[in-house]
């Protein structure tokens, strides 16, 4: 990859992830210092991390693009925002690994930064186009762009050193009701996401409240492309789904959601009937440099 982004932003999803939600605390003169010794830890591969812009703010600088998570609010549906300062989402293979790195990531920036929230993600099944399911059952991330394409929604370029190939995320934890889908029959369930189950193949009859054409990333203008790295979730009875968006910036990403939502012609997506968003959040991912978080975009 020619621009120096975190890889993870593009790589397939891991196993296992774990999702780290961190808050500024009372000592923001101390941010820089605790960054800088974050910034080794995050190869971008098995550590991605990006920036809230509260921190941003902390620090004195500007990201240009960076703003905080807009709260949507339409007749049938609310969609939260829940800002947070960092963002880290841990990739592999073993949750006790992502455990003590936890742990370790945690202690390295307490001076500023306190750990608010945790969210445990998988990867579950597969689809018949090799991507994971979704805990309904349904193969996520098959509009994904695939490779240049890819990159070109995903990574921010022409921006100069400490941005290029950098990447704006939006992040939501949805909560399932299982129940409520399950009462649903086979052929209605499938026409709520406009997709069959069996094969996922789109359907040609769908109705508009249909996932799918909702989130068609072509019908927008200008056309709304993002990279998608989803993992369902569960914690205890609940569960659902951490839904990761990158992009080279969050317009194509918001004009998804206000469509979902029902902002653009009234007609809300079918998924609210059994999901609903609980959290969202935008963050910066800086790209790399060495090896490491390059924050010279921020001034260290």
């Amino acid at each position: 990859m020619a621009l120096a982004a975190q890889p993870g932003i593009l790589a397939p999803v891991p196993r296992v992830g774990r999702y780290l939600f961190f808050a500024l605390t009372d000592a923001p003169h101390a941010l820089g210092a605790a960054l800088t010794a974050l910034a080794p830890l995050v190869d971008g591969q098995t550590v991605v991390a990006g920036l809230g812009s509260a921190a941003v703010s902390a620090l004195g600088a500007t990201v240009p693009g960076l703003r905080d998570f807009p709260t949507l609010a339409a007749t049938y549906v609310a969609v939260p925002s829940t800002p947070a300062a960092l963002w880290v989402w841990l990739r592999g293979d073993d949750l006790g690994d992502l455990v003590h790195r936890t742990r370790h990531i945690a202690q390295t920036v307490a001076s500023a930064l306190r750990l608010d929230a945790v969210v445990d993600g998988f990867r579950h099944g597969q689809g018949p186009n090799g991507h994971g399911r979704d805990l309904t059952g349904y193969e996520d991330g098959t509009e994904n762009p695939q490779d240049g394409a890819a990159v070109q929604a995903a990574l921010v370029q022409g921006g100069g050193p400490g941005v290029d190939g950098s990447s704006f995320v939006a992040v939501q934890q949805w909560g399932h009701d299982f129940a409520a889908f399950e009462a649903l029959s086979p052929e209605a369930q499938d026409a709520m996401v406009g997709r069959r189950r069996s094969d996922n193949e789109e359907l040609e009859d769908a109705p508009a409240s249909a996932h799918v054409k909702r989130t068609a990333q072509e019908s927008f203008s200008p056309e709304a492309f993002v990279v998608r790295r989803s993992m369902p979730w569960a914690a205890g009875t609940q569960a659902g789904l951490m839904f990761v968006a990158f992009g080279q910036s969050f317009d194509a990403f918001e004009a998804q959601m206000r469509r979902m939502a029902g902002l653009d012609d009234g007609v809300v997506d079918a998924l609210f009937q059994m999901s609903k968003p609980v959290t969202g959040a935008y963050f910066w991912c800086p790209p790399l440099r060495a090896g490491r978080l390059d924050l010279q975009a921020v001034g260290l």
